[in-house]
């Protein structure tokens, strides 16, 4: 019953609504007044290596795009997606560091020991340093590289900043959330602390400032900056979408008619941020980079939707392995593309644009063995078919165990209680705890009633541990086959076996009070010194200290922080 009564919401929550009419090319309220086997399949432009625009939004839902049929005005993306390649079997990862540091290093979590969580802000951990990133690649071929916005890979010591990581310049923040004026970040009662850095330098002088204004502006500053001749590459990390719920009036005005408030001001928030986009955009156009550009966009991972993000009518949220938490907006936009205005169902994802974006820059891979990603640009730019068959979405060890798996549910082979899920051709299998599975339409009411949708939560996956969707035929994953087809379950199972033997274990260590900000001039930042990177690093618990009375006052520190990390930490991904 609660799926013919979902299908009828459908009718409505799917009604397209009308756009304003843009100029393309005139600026807006954002914009600042200031030897490769790939080369037979290149355009005759990339007689010079591209200049790489990859634009990364946060918490964008997968129905928060106006050509997804969103109640959300989107005309850039829109615009540029329509002239590009729209990517429709797009995968990111549930979580902002995962997606982050698979973008950078080419490699599944499995592979850099980020399977668990994320990288809080307290925790001595950081993308690991024996990885070779994006930006060093294309530094190596001669790239000049920025990133704007968001980091969130770790910064415990200065060896893990942007900056030590490939990219000549960072304007941006390096914990997961803060706020888009104030750039204050708490992570916890009392440990809040300033979180905007240009460089290696807190940039105090900023505060004030809405950060996509800001960082659409240092994009702009940084292309006039350079010359067109030579090729740059600018990782534009948006903070927008994520929490907290800020946006410019002028942006909320448009959405006034809007009942659900935190869905008016996401709304508002996304249309900023599309704005945003077109002056970068335009700014390629003037200072002469885009004739000879390529603009990747993605999202980072599914909507939040108790904070207005919608993944309608995909199955789950951010946060989970079901579809609305791992199926990602994204698309390519050059003149470069041999085949422009089409949507492609090539299977990509995010691992593959280290490998993409490097073979583009005609860099060297021979001597970064062992990557997860594939070059997708043929898929992409010619529509031949793509070298992904397959996708470890994760395996992670530390999750809750599911209560009812076991490991004669999983033939043998594989404990089901894990949490892991895995993509093989059309098939898609979960095991474990997947996350809340619920299917959510657009919060566009006032009061949006939860009773009736729920009940397809609570009346599926009681007492499972295995799930297995036909996710080319079921896209929404309604009807599980896992019972009726335990010789692919089997298959899957296997598969996961595979890569379970090639992780490395977890890095996720104890959170330390020597991080809190009060330390650190009140602002968030480095704070461990070369010895205590020397015992952290592996990411185990730190060494006993020497000094017993210092010893006892961090321990006494470290209990506290930690039990309100607890309390916090199931409302704060």
């Amino acid at each position: 019953m609660a799926v013919y009564a979902l299908t009828g919401f459908s009718l409505v929550s799917l009604l397209s609504f009308g756009y304003l009419s843009w100029d393309w090319m005139k600026p807006s309220l954002v914009a600042d007044v200031a030897t490769d086997p790939m080369e037979k399949s290149l355009p005759p432009a990339f007689a010079r290596p591209p200049h790489i625009i990859f634009i990364l939004t946060d918490d964008q839902g997968y129905h928060d795009v106006g050509y997804h049929g969103s109640d959300i005005q989107t005309p850039t993306l829109d615009r540029l997606a329509a002239e590009g390649v729209k990517l429709e079997n797009y995968y990111i990862q549930p979580i902002c560091t995962p997606s982050r540091s698979q973008l950078i290093t080419g490699r599944y979590q499995i592979h850099t020991g980020l399977q668990h969580s994320i990288i809080r802000p307290r925790q001595p951990n950081c993308l690991p340093l024996d990885q070779v990133t994006l930006p060093q690649k294309l530094q190596e071929a001669g790239y000049s590289t920025h990133m704007v916005g968001k980091w969130h890979l770790g910064f415990y010591k200065k060896e893990c900043l942007p900056t030590r990581r490939g990219f000549d310049t960072f304007l941006g923040s390096l914990t997961g959330n803060v706020d888009y004026y104030t750039y204050d970040n708490c992570d916890g009662p009392g440990v809040c602390g300033y979180d905007l850095h240009e460089g290696e330098d807190v940039a105090w002088d900023q505060s004030g400032k809405y950060s996509t204004f800001l960082y659409t502006q240092r994009v702009s500053k940084i292309l006039a900056s350079h010359s067109p001749k030579e090729p740059i590459f600018i990782y534009v990390a948006f903070q927008a979408v994520h929490t907290p719920l800020q946006s410019p009036k002028e942006y909320i005005y448009r959405y006034r008619s809007m009942g659900n408030v935190a869905r008016r001001k996401y709304a508002a928030m996304v249309t900023c941020m599309d704005e945003a986009v077109k002056n970068i955009t335009w700014a390629l156009k003037k200072y002469g980079y885009y004739d000879n550009s390529v603009i990747v966009f993605s999202t980072d991972n599914g909507g939040q939707t108790f904070s207005g993000g919608s993944n309608w009518p995909l199955r789950g949220r951010k946060g989970t392995y079901w579809e609305g938490g791992v199926r990602g907006i994204g698309f390519v936009h050059s003149p470069l593309i041999k085949r422009k205005r089409r949507t492609s169902w090539a299977l990509v994802h995010i691992t593959d644009w280290y490998p993409t974006l490097v073979s583009l820059a005609r860099g060297n891979l021979s001597n970064v063995p062992g990557l997860d990603g594939y070059n997708v640009w043929p898929a992409i730019s010619e529509g031949k078919e793509s070298p992904r068959t397959e996708i470890l979405h994760n395996i992670d060890p530390l999750y809750n165990h599911a209560k009812y798996g076991s490991l004669e549910d999983g033939f043998g082979i594989w404990n089901t209680a894990v949490q892991a899920s895995i993509r093989v051709g059309e098939w898609k299998l979960l095991t474990g705890d997947p996350g809340y599975s619920d299917w959510i339409p657009p919060q566009t009411l006032t009061n949006f009633p939860g009773s009736w949708w729920n009940l397809e939560r609570l009346t599926n996956g009681l007492r499972k541990s295995v799930w297995l969707f036909n996710i080319t035929a079921d896209p929404y994953e309604r009807y599980d086959l896992s019972d009726q087809r335990p010789d692919v379950v089997r298959t899957l199972l296997m598969r996961l076996v595979h890569y379970n033997r090639t992780a490395i274990p977890v890095r996720y260590p104890a959170e330390n009070p020597r991080a809190h900000p009060d330390f650190n001039g009140g602002a968030w930042g480095p704070w461990a010194s070369e010895d205590d990177a020397e015992e952290w690093e592996g990411g185990g618990e730190p060494l006993k200290s020497r000094n017993k009375k210092k010893k006892c006052k961090i321990c006494k520190l470290r209990s506290f922080f930690r039990k309100l990390n607890t309390r916090l930490m199931s409302n704060r991904i």
